[in-house]
């Protein structure tokens, strides 16, 4: 589907949802919400496709995202600044048809505190990605500016491969209206 040939109107339900999920949200899901953000944004499918961030953990919540997260993405043209940490809720797994985790350690706790029946597909980011590995390394403690360079590298490359997806996605939907 091109940037031209979006459906003709979307509902807040017919959009796709997509959060990001890692431990406290200040490194790695922020990074993802702001890399899959730009990639929406410049096909023009913001009416079409929603992208947040959240936490499993309480620690940052109402904090910005780490200043190395920001300014190793800003390197890159992307903008985090906006963003606050918050803690994910039960409500996002009705809200969200993707909740994807940063890594196993929080995939597993979002698989133990989505309701039964939950519309989400709670899996990994990586799932999306064309790299064997499964998680996107915490750069918070010890990595120093490199770490936050790596989950750019693993962040980019993944999201595009998702964003293609969601893109099919809409011209499916599309054909079927």
């Amino acid at each position: 589907m091109s940037a031209n040939s979006p459906p003709n109107d979307a509902s807040p339900s017919d959009k796709i949802r997509i959060l990001m999920v890692c431990l406290g949200n200040i490194c790695r899901s922020p990074t993802a919400h702001g890399v899959l953000e730009k990639l929406i944004q410049n096909k023009g499918l913001s009416k079409f496709i929603e992208v947040d961030s959240a936490g499993t953990s309480t620690y940052h919540i109402g904090a910005h995202p780490d200043s190395r997260s920001i300014a190793a993405a800003r390197r890159r043209g992307y903008s985090l600044e906006k963003q606050v940490a918050r803690q994910v809720r039960a409500s996002d797994f009705q809200e969200f048809d993707y909740v994807l985790a940063m890594d196993v350690e929080n995939l597993q706790h979002l698989e133990r505190a989505a309701p039964p029946g939950s519309k989400a597909k709670v899996q990994l980011l990586l799932d999306y990605s064309a790299e064997a590995t499964e998680s996107v390394p915490d750069p918070y403690f010890g990595a120093g500016g490199q770490g936050f360079e790596t989950v750019l590298d693993l962040v980019e490359d993944t999201c595009r491969r998702l964003f293609e997806q969601l893109e099919d996605e809409l011209s499916i939907s599309e054909k079927e209206q």
